[in-house]
């Protein structure tokens, strides 16, 4: 389906010719004909902002998913909250409480939680409205420790071939230097990650976490790895609002990235890229406080 065809429709028994949605929308799509808004554009981002602000709710997009505002653990408002309408320190003290959690409970998260958790994700912004983001859960313990695995093996052949000093200095010479400095940076610590995983079952990966949530897109996206990220970042708010702790799993996504077939083994088809790996269970862990930052460069120009 063509992502830009036009959805959208005006019910001329409501609408009062007021304007709202010519001055909203994006594209171009409705204008005023008479005393009345009517569809004359030949293309829709689908955004839904005509839907939004008509005060008579004559206005319908049928690309919008009719049950994407159902949650099941949650009964959303659905009133519009205004720009400076929530409390600014109320955001801040969820963005800062958030941190990576590497302690979990063995209690496994709900299948409907996991789901509302997703939705949320869809809620962010995306390039030209695309929102050709994918998500694929892993749902369980077991599901998590599979992944795992097959990200241990991908790891494992790398080391193998970062051992070799001569592949290292053959590959610097012609400039491609990523074989030496992985060997420089993470060599020892994937080994003994890898080591302890298979002696042990210590993971040192997930960390215990019960669930997974891989984040990717399609490539007919606008900005594919923006709009992941962007998706992944309302999950990691959402996902403390919601009692569950995360972490990006970043080894596991570069894992995934590289070798195709471990995407494949969890159902995700070779057009789709991996940018993002969230881990996520009930934490193990308790802070008393919110700490800051390291300083950061801000420039005003």
């Amino acid at each position: 389906m063509d992502k830009r065809r036009v959805t959208t429709t005006i019910n001329e028994t409501l609408c009062t010719g007021c304007g709202a949605c010519i001055r909203v929308c994006p594209s171009g799509t409705i204008t005023m004909e008479g005393k009345r808004c009517e569809i004359t554009g030949t293309e829709s981002l689908s955004c839904g902002h005509c839907m939004a602000v008509c005060p008579e709710s004559a206005v319908a997009v049928a690309a919008i998913a009719p049950d994407s505002l159902d949650f099941s653990t949650f009964t959303l408002d659905t009133t519009w909250l205004a720009h400076g309408e929530f409390r600014t320190k109320d955001l801040a003290r969820l963005m800062a409480s958030r941190r990576s959690c590497r302690n979990y409970t063995t209690t496994e998260v709900p299948e409907d939680l996991l789901r509302d958790l997703v939705k949320l994700g869809t809620l962010a912004p995306s390039g030209t409205n695309s929102q050709a983001w994918t998500f694929t859960v892993l749902p369980t313990r077991d599901k998590v420790l599979s992944l795992g695995s097959a990200v241990a093996g991908f790891f494992k052949g790398l080391n193998r071939m970062a051992e070799k000093s001569w592949l290292r200095a053959l590959l610097a010479l012609v400039g491609k230097t990523d074989l030496k400095d992985y060997y420089t940076e993470y060599y020892e610590t994937i080994k003994e990650a890898i080591g302890e995983f298979e002696s042990t079952n210590t993971d040192l990966l997930f960390h215990g976490a019960t669930a997974v949530i891989v984040v990717g897109a399609t490539p007919d996206a606008s900005c594919p790895r923006e709009d992941a990220l962007l998706a992944t970042g309302n999950m990691l708010m959402a996902a403390h609002a919601m009692g569950l702790g995360t972490c990006l799993i970043g080894f596991a996504q570069k894992a995934m990235e590289k070798d195709k077939s471990i995407s494949r083994a969890f159902g995700i088809p070779d057009h789709e890229e991996v940018h993002a790996v969230l881990a996520l269970g009930y934490p193990n862990e308790k802070y008393q406080r919110a700490t800051g930052r390291k300083p950061t460069i801000t420039r005003f120009t």
